[in-house]
C-alpha cells in the first residue's frame, strides 16, 4: 500500500481526535470513537505492510502508463456491481480548492479511508462528478493545476482500491445546447477534455471517462423535456468530447467513454435521440433516473413507496429496448431516494430498483450528496465524518446484489 495512503489515512485519524475533543470531557478517554478506531486500525495496518513509491512523488507522475486491458464496454460493464457518486464535493460550483467542501455539513476532506469504505459495502464503481468551468485560470480555458492534482488525488483513491472511477464533467454552466451558443461550447468542450485526457491518459481500463451531466437548456421551458434541436446539438458535443479524447494517446485510444443524451433524462424521447459519436464497442450510455419521483425526488411529494408502481420496470425494459438488446451497455450514473423518515419504503424500492437493473446486467450509482436531515434532497448514506453508514439497512440491500452478482464472483 503506498505511503500517500498511509498518510490520508493518518490525516484522517487525527481529523477524528479533533472531533472527539469538542465532546462531553467527562466521557471515558480511554473510550476511542468508532471513527478513530477504525482509522487508527486501518493506519496501523497499512504502516506494517509497508508500500511502494513515496510521499514525495508529485500526484501528476501517478499512474502514467498502466498496462492497460483492451476491454469491449459491454464486457467491462458486466464487472460492475453497485456504484457510489462522491456528491456535492469536487462539483460545487465555488473557486479554489475551498470548493471540495463549501456545499458539505461538515468540512470534511476526502481522504483514502473514507473511499476504502466503499467495497467493503458492496460498491465497486466510483462516479466523481467534478465542476471545471469555475476553475479555469485564462482565457484559453486552462485548468488550475491546483484543482487537476486535487482531482486526481481521489481518482487514485478509487483506482488504488481496484474500483471502476467515472471522471465527468458536473454542474458545467456555461453549456447551452442552442444554435447561437453551439461553437463557443464545442471549443470549451475540447479544452477542457483535452487537458482531463492528457493527465489522465496513463490509466488503466478502470477509469472512464463521462463527457457531459445533464446537458440541457437551463432555465427555460422546456429544460427538462427537451427540443429536438437541443437533442442534436448535444449529439454534436458528444462527438467533440469523444473525439478530443480518442486524439490524446495513451490509453484513451481505448478507453470506454459514457453518452450522455439529453438532460441525461430517462424519457424516451430524450433516450431515442442519442446518436453514438463513434463505431466502436467502447461506448456505454449514461442516464439518470429517481424512480418513482414523486417517492424518490420530490421534495413535497410522498413518503410511501407503492410497490404497484411500474416507473421502475418501465424504465428498465426501455433502456432494454434501446440500448442492451442492441448490445449497448448502460450505467444509471444517479438514482437513490430521499430520506423522509421512511427507511423501510426506501428499503423495498432500493430492493426493487437493483432487482429490476440486475434483470438486465445495469450498474446503478447512488448520488450521494451527504445530506441526511431537513428540507432539501436528502440522499446521503456515508457518515464521512464518523466513517459510517446512516442507514445500514439500505447498505444491506446493496450488499445482497453484489453478492449475487456473478461479477462478485468473478473478482
Amino acid at each position: 500500500m503506498k505511503l500517500k495512503k498511509i498518510a490520508a489515512l493518518l490525516t484522517a485519524a487525527v481529523m477524528s481526535v479533533g472531533v472527539m475533543a469538542s465532546c462531553d470531557s467527562s466521557s471515558n478517554k480511554d473510550e476511542k470513537s468508532k471513527a478513530e478506531s477504525k482509522t487508527q486500525s486501518a493506519a496501523e495496518t497499512s504502516e506494517a505492510e509497508g508500500g511502494e513509491g513515496g510521499s514525495d512523488t508529485p500526484v501528476s507522475e501517478t499512474h502514467t502508463n498502466d498496462p492497460m486491458t483492451v476491454t469491449p464496454a459491454k464486457d467491462l460493464v458486466a464487472k460492475m456491481t453497485n456504484g457510489w457518486n462522491l456528491g456535492n464535493t469536487m462539483d460545487a460550483t465555488s473557486e479554489g480548492l475551498e470548493a471540495e467542501t463549501s456545499w458539505l455539513p461538515t468540512k470534511t476532506l476526502t481522504n483514502q479511508f473514507m473511499i476504502d469504505m466503499l467495497p467493503e459495502a458492496g460498491f465497486n464503481v466510483l462516479r466523481v462528478p467534478v465542476t471545471w468551468g469555475t476553475h479555469l485560470i485564462d482565457d484559453n480555458y486552462t485548468i488550475d493545476p491546483a484543482w487537476m492534482d486535487r482531482v486526481q488525488e481521489i481518482v487514485n483513491y478509487g483506482i488504488d482500491d481496484g474500483m471502476y472511477v467515472i471522471l465527468n464533467t458536473h454542474h458545467e454552466e456555461w453549456y447551452m445546447p442552442k444554435a447561437s451558443e453551439k461553437d463557443g461550447d464545442i471549443e470549451e468542450i475540447k479544452a477542457i477534455w483535452a487537458q482531463i485526457a492528457d493527465r489522465f491518459k496513463g490509466y488503466d481500463e478502470h477509469l472512464i471517462f463521462e463527457g457531459l451531466n445533464e446537458p440541457r437548456l437551463r432555465g427555460e421551458g422546456a429544460e427538462w423535456t427537451g427540443t429536438s434541436e437541443a437533442r442534436e446539438i448535444i449529439n454534436e458535443y458528444e462527438k467533440a468530447f469523444v473525439e478530443t479524447v480518442r486524439a490524446s494517446g495513451g490509453n484513451n485510444a481505448d478507453r470506454c467513454l459514457m453518452i450522455t443524451g439529453y438532460a441525461a433524462s430517462s424519457g424516451y424521447n430524450n433516450l431515442s435521440a442519442i446518436e453514438l459519436p463513434e463505431d466502436s464497442d467502447k461506448l456505454i450510455i449514461s442516464v439518470h433516473a429517481y424512480l418513482p419521483y414523486s417517492f424518490a425526488l420530490d421534495t413535497k411529494g410522498t413518503d410511501k413507496y407503492d410497490p404497484e408502481d411500474n416507473a421502475i420496470p418501465t424504465f428498465f425494459d426501455t433502456l432494454n429496448e434501446l440500448f442492451i438488446s442492441n448490445g449497448i451497455p448502460v450505467i444509471v450514473g444517479e438514482f437513490g431516494s430521499m430520506n423522509k423518515d421512511n427507511i423501510d419504503d426506501r428499503v423495498n424500492c432500493l430492493d426493487d430498483y437493483l432487482g429490476n437493473a440486475a434483470k438486465y446486467d445495469i450498474p446503478c450509482v447512488w448520488w450521494d450528496n451527504y445530506a441526511r436531515i431537513g428540507n432539501g434532497e436528502n440522499f446521503g448514506l456515508l457518515n464521512r465524518q464518523e466513517y459510517d453508514w446512516y442507514f445500514p439497512k439500505l447498505m444491506d440491500v446493496f450488499k445482497k446484489y453484489a453478492e449475487s452478482d456473478p461479477a462478485s464472483a468473478a473478482a
